[in-house]
């Protein structure tokens, strides 16, 4: 979706005023997660009625809403996407990425990168996904040559034209997209530094010297390609579902945060926030003042009434699987993304529970579930299939299979040793317990393991239950992928979850204190 360009003369300045300042918006968003209706302050479901007595966030009405507003604040600015449009309810589920394309060409986006979520259902789903968009989709660190589907479609960086001047962007991926995800075998991905580089390289010979990085890389890996790289002066990242706010004491930094002149802003997710930074370059391209504040989609931001009709006829073939009770708990159920990734959370010992309990007879002794797969909290009271399923959405199924005491140990050591970067590897469990050390080395950080209440035998074979996408080697379980009887097929995660919830009546959450850290 185009819209017309601003002129110079339009901005006021004069043809000869070679020196002025180039003053652009970013609009921004990230790891949007298919959330195209509110969501609670837990990033779950948000019923109607809450809706209307102000207790909601974000969903795509609020959006377009808050776009609209924000360009009307400016008469010169981009709208940016960090990645993870894909996956997260089961709008995506029925969808897949044809009311996202649908959404954010009704939005007027001018680029994304890709997200390692954008491949959880393979190339095909993706390149219905970049067919259907009225802008570009970049990633600068795959080679995507061997992958028909994409050889032709994604490009490492494009320039567009704002307000008379140049703007270079280059799109990032995750490097273990294909541990995260399912890109097949035909792509290769590359160093994020080494690519970023490479495409900044080759913008500047074209003269362009605005250089903005789509960066679906996490917060830690910014500051990285910050410090690490030249020429490049914003970096719009995502994946690490990152606050940063100048207002919020739950920020994890500065908006933007500095590394030298590069300025990095994220919005969180869920469409919870608007990032909104305000940049002035000097004539070089230099920045010389980056300031602005994710904008909260609270119930201040009034629903476009368009797109609220649209998202409710989306939502009608799914309404009768999501609106259906299944359970109730006492209190929420703890799933957030900041607990399950760095502790035993409620909602990964009652995964992971569940799990084991619908597979203990058949000789299963652990369970482990990844962090990362657990997507959303539950809050108190009836408890509906829609929301089970925006916790478990990716349609995981139970695999069972048979390791070694020192392959389990080898896979919590893989579980905890990205824990600094908040990794989705963590490893819930259940069946075991196991104490770390975080400040230890990689791979030295696991101690204390008992299975069943006795010390780990390093020999002895032990039956496990995961979830098909860790047992496969998802998020660095390569240790599974040669495991003995493995079966990948049993039934689906979501499902088994809300059977054993059910059968507890109303269910109370817990902690236990199976994972300790030292």
């Amino acid at each position: 979706m185009k819209r017309f360009l601003i002129s110079v003369a339009a901005l006021g300045l004069s043809a000869g005023a070679a020196a002025a300042d180039y003053n652009l918006t970013i609009l921004h968003t990230n790891d949007f997660h298919a959330r195209f209706e509110p969501i609670s302050k837990y990033d779950g479901p948000c019923s109607a009625e809450d809706n209307g007595e102000g207790k909601c966030f974000g969903g795509s009405g609020r959006l377009v809403t808050a776009i609209n507003e924000a360009r009307g604040r400016t008469n010169n600015a981009i709208l940016v996407d960090g990645g993870d449009q894909f996956q997260g309810t089961l709008f995506y589920t029925y969808y897949k990425g044809a009311l996202a394309a649908e959404m954010m060409n009704k939005m007027g986006y001018d680029a994304m990168t890709v997200g390692n979520h954008e491949f959880d259902d393979g190339p095909e789903v993706l390149r219905g996904f970049m067919d259907a968009v009225g802008f570009p989709v970049l990633m600068s660190n795959a080679d995507v040559s061997a992958e028909p589907l994409l050889s032709d479609a994604i490009q490492k960086s494009v320039v567009i034209e704002r307000g008379g001047e140049k703007l270079g962007l280059i799109g990032l991926t995750p490097q273990d997209t294909d541990e995260l995800a399912s890109p097949g075998p035909n792509i290769t991905f590359t160093d994020p530094v080494q690519a970023v580089q490479g495409e900044v390289d080759k913008l500047t010979e074209m003269g362009v010297n605005k250089i903005i990085v789509l960066s679906h890389s996490g917060y830690a890996v910014d500051q990285r390609i910050a410090a690490e790289t030249t020429g490049v002066d914003v970096i719009v990242g995502g994946h690490s579902n990152t606050l940063l706010s100048n207002t919020s004491d739950r920020a994890e930094g500065p908006y933007p945060t500095m590394v030298g002149d590069v300025a990095i802003v994220q919005a969180y997710a869920y469409g919870k926030f608007l990032g909104e930074l305000n940049v002035t370059f000097d004539d070089n391209g230099v920045i010389t003042e980056a300031k602005g504040e994710p904008l909260i989609m609270d119930a201040a931001v009034t629903e476009d009434s368009g797109t609220v009709d649209r998202i409710a006829e989306a939502a009608g073939p799914l309404d009768e699987i999501r609106n259906r009770v299944v359970a109730e708990t006492a209190s929420a159920i703890d799933g957030d993304r900041g607990s399950c990734r760095a502790m035993e959370c409620a909602m990964g010992s009652l995964i992971a529970d569940a799990m084991l309990a619908r597979v203990k007879d058949q000789g299963i002794d652990v369970a482990i579930q990844n962090g990362g797969g657990i997507r959303a909290s539950i809050d108190a009271g009836e408890v509906t299939m829609g929301e089970v399923l925006t916790v478990l959405p990716f349609q995981n199924t139970l695999s069972t299979f048979q390791v070694s005491g020192a392959t389990l140990v080898e896979a919590l050591e893989n579980g905890v040793s990205q824990i600094e970067e908040g990794a989705g590897r963590f490893p819930q469990v259940a069946g075991m317990t196991y104490a770390f050390d975080a400040n230890a080395e990689p791979g030295s950080r696991i101690s204390d393991v008992m299975v069943g209440g006795t010390p780990i035998d390093m020999d002895k074979v032990y039956g496990v239950v995961s979830n098909n996408y860790v047992r496969n080697g998802g998020d660095g379980y390569k240790m599974f992928r040669d495991a003995a009887n493995a079966y990948d097929f049993g039934p689906d995660l979501a499902d088994v979850t809300a059977e054993y919830m059910a059968e507890s009546g109303a269910f109370t959450p817990y902690t236990d204190g199976r994972i300790v850290a030292k």
